[in-house]
C-alpha cells in the first residue's frame, strides 16, 4: 500500500495506524469537515481542468476548495467529500476499473452516524487496539481492518457500507480478534 500521510493541522480527520508498520487501519471523518484544500483532487493538465468544467459545471479552481479525496487513490474503497454550490452538477456516468482491483486481506467498511452516538473501537488485524472513535450525527469512519461497535444512545442509527458480495452467512467472513489474540 502506498504511504498516505496525515496533513498537518487537520481538525476533522484522524488516521489510525498500526504500530507495527504504520499502515492506515481506519480513517475517522467528523461532522463539520471543511479542510478541502488539504485533500485536493487530481487536476494537473488543461485537459483535466476542461473535463472538470464540462462534467461538473464548475470552475476547476473552486473544485480544489470544494472536493476532497480523503483516501489513497490505490485503495479499493474511495471516500470523497463534496461541498458544491447550487448549479454544480455531476453528469450521468459510471466507473470501470482501469486496473485489476487490489487484493487486500480484509473487506473495507464505512459507518456513517445518522442519529445518536456510537463508540467504535479500532483494531489492527493482529489485535492491536489503536483507539476509540465516538461517532456523532453526520460523522463517518472508514475501517480497513478490525473494529468493534457499541451503540451509546437509544435511537442510534448507523449506515454501514462495505465491500461485497455479502457472504453466505453473517459469520462466514468474520475473524474474532479475541480468539486470535488469545491464540498468540
Amino acid at each position: 500500500m502506498t504511504e498516505f500521510a496525515t496533513p498537518e493541522g487537520l481538525e476533522h480527520v484522524s488516521y489510525y495506524k498500526s504500530p507495527r508498520d504504520n499502515r492506515v487501519v481506519a480513517i475517522h471523518i467528523r461532522a463539520g469537515f471543511n479542510e478541502f484544500e488539504k485533500f485536493p483532487p487530481f487536476m494537473e493538465t488543461d485537459a483535466e481542468r476542461e473535463h472538470i468544467r464540462k462534467s461538473y459545471n464548475i470552475d476547476p479552481e473552486s473544485e480544489r476548495r470544494n472536493k476532497a479525496h480523503i483516501t489513497d487513490d490505490s485503495w479499493p474503497l474511495q471516500v470523497i467529500m463534496l461541498n458544491r454550490d447550487p448549479g454544480g452538477t455531476t453528469a450521468a456516468h459510471y466507473h470501470v476499473p482501469d486496473v485489476p482491483l487490489p487484493d487486500h486481506p480484509t473487506r473495507h467498511q464505512i459507518l456513517l452516524c445518522q442519529s445518536g452516538s456510537a463508540r467504535i473501537g479500532v483494531y489492527s488485524t493482529e489485535g492491536d487496539f489503536l483507539g476509540d472513535v465516538a461517532l456523532k450525527p453526520h460523522d463517518l469512519i472508514l475501517m480497513l481492518e478490525g473494529h468493534e461497535v457499541e451503540f451509546l444512545e437509544k435511537g442510534t442509527r448507523l449506515i454501514e457500507i462495505k465491500q461485497g458480495p455479502f457472504p453466505v452467512t453473517d459469520e462466514a467472513d468474520k475473524v474474532d480478534l479475541q480468539d486470535k489474540v488469545a491464540a498468540q
